[in-house]
């Protein structure tokens, strides 16, 4: 018996020191809120879907922790903070289409659709912030973060985008109208400390803050066909160019107010000289280029011809769409958009006798330009070349400043327009509009209809697209899909 016992005592000594591995909680350090997560985890990030081991077949996308879904995936931000009009994780989960957009297939694909008592807590928490189980807001803890932002002249919206992840942080919106009023232009100020939004279909300028995309306020210049803006070296004041009315408005930006009113032929691109003496201004229409003097009181206009011998014309010919400055100002590109060229004009500082040196072919409809300062590189987006391949249209010629010689062209995307060059990351973003029907058919819909366009990066160091690496080491090629018609883009350092 006393065997017995004592082999019953290591029995129970055996078993009750028998450890066994714990189940891991999948919710515990996921970073969403309880609530959010019992739905996202178990629901979305699980075998065969949007996780870390499946998420290259599954969009790209991984929801298996709240920082690693704000890397977004193959389409670009799938949960915008405060944007439930935007985010297309909710088009996916959405059953009943007056709620907003539904899409197919319905996530979870192959089970259950959420409740909609499960929807309305996701759509709850992004109309909130989309925060994380800290009540933290993501990119919002860094007021000198370096970001990039994209108007949408369809959609009355501005992306803001996060420089270094390259995701949407957010979308304002703009304009003063319950009508779309299309925002053309989105421009950061000189001095980085502000934004301006000026509109094809409206009558204000609007100014937000930098530090935290914060409406700072709105002034009423009219109704025009309000195209562009460009700043006075200080950050002082502003050139708004309304093309087709003839005007060009003088305004102080510090106090928002109209100084005075310009009469200019098709005023539309331009820029100012460092020294502020000078605003060099596109005229759409015609073989000409305006030169304002305006560190005097009067804005004494010169007319520069960009052909040699020429006498200045409003007839269609260059049709001069926008001009940049070299960084040593000696000499200024203008892109004609119906002689599909650009046009290098030398500057004479003292007077308007402006030099043509060099003709550069480019592809069909050169609009935009953006430059580097690290390399010696000028981008140009030719919205409707067709030299591409088919169903391909635009692209981005790269010329070399230095030499005024074409030494590629790239195909970013369909029918690209706006473009803005970062040096700090060595990259170019640019915002291909893809508004014909003969374009790739966009992956989402959104509330506010039309064709969603698209963003895409050059990466400068190859001149080819930029690849996105993702934090399982996998890559692909960067897109991020828009809302309709991104015209502008804009950095800001």
């Amino acid at each position: 018996m006393k065997n017995f016992y004592s082999g019953l005592i290591i029995l129970l000594f055996l078993f009750g020191s028998c450890t066994y591995d714990k189940q891991v909680d999948p919710l515990e350090g996921s970073g969403y809120p309880t609530e959010v997560g019992k739905i996202i985890v178990n629901k979305c990030a699980t075998a065969g879907c949007h996780n870390s081991l499946s998420r290259a077949n599954a969009g790209g996308l991984d929801f298996s922790t709240w920082d690693l879904m704000f890397e977004g995936g193959r389409n670009g931000s799938s949960v915008i903070p405060f944007s439930t009009d935007y985010s297309y994780m909710l088009y996916f989960i959405n059953t009943d289409s007056t709620r907003g957009p539904a899409l197919l297939p319905t996530m979870p694909q192959g089970e259950t659709p959420l409740t909609n008592e499960e929807f309305q807590i996701l759509y709850s928490w992004v109309h909130n912030g989309a925060r994380n189980e800290n009540d933290f807001v993501k990119f919002s803890d860094d007021p000198n973060r370096k970001k990039f932002y994209v108007c949408m002249q369809g959609c009355d919206q501005v992306a803001v985008f996060d420089a270094q992840s390259k995701v949407i942080m957010r979308y304002i919106p703009v304009g003063v109208d319950p009508t779309i009023e299309a925002p053309h232009l989105v421009r950061v100020s000189p001095d980085g400390e502000y934004w301006y939004v000026v509109f094809y279909s409206g009558h204000v300028l609007q100014k937000f803050r930098t530090s935290d995309d914060s409406y700072v306020g709105a002034l009423e210049i009219g109704t025009g066909d309000w195209n562009t803006i460009i700043f006075s070296p200080d950050s002082k004041k502003g050139f708004v160019n309304a093309t087709i009315a003839g005007i060009t408005k003088v305004v102080d930006l510090e106090n928002m107010a109209v100084e005075t009113s310009l009469s200019i032929d098709f005023p539309h691109g331009g820029f100012t000289t460092s020294d502020g003496e000078y605003a060099y201004i596109t005229s759409q229409t015609g073989n000409f280029i305006t030169k304002v003097e305006i560190d005097g009181p009067f804005y004494d206009v010169d007319k520069i011809a960009l052909g040699t011998g020429e006498n200045t014309s409003t007839a269609s010919k260059y049709d001069a769409h926008e001009m940049i400055l070299s960084p040593d100002e000696h000499f200024y590109y203008v892109s004609c958009q119906k002689s599909n060229e650009v046009r290098v004009m030398e500057r004479e500082r003292s007077s308007s006798d402006d030099t043509l040196i060099a003709v550069i072919p480019v592809g069909n409809k050169p609009q935009e330009f953006s430059l580097s300062e690290t390399r010696p590189y000028l981008f140009v987006s030719c919205t409707e070349d067709s030299t591409m391949g088919t169903r391909k249209k635009g692209s981005v010629y790269v010329i070399n400043y230095l030499t005024n010689q074409v030494i590629k062209k790239i195909y970013t995307g369909y029918q690209p327009h706006g473009i803005a060059v970062d040096d700090d990351h060595d990259c170019v973003y640019v915002a291909n509009l893809n508004y014909d029907n003969s374009g790739p058919a966009p992956h989402h819909v959104s509330t506010c209809g039309g064709r969603n366009g698209y963003l895409t990066v050059i990466d400068m160091s190859t001149l080819e697209l930029y690849q996105k690496k993702l934090s399982d080491g996998s890559s692909f090629e960067y897109r991020n899909e828009l809302l309709s018609f991104p015209y502008f883009v804009s950095y800001r350092k």
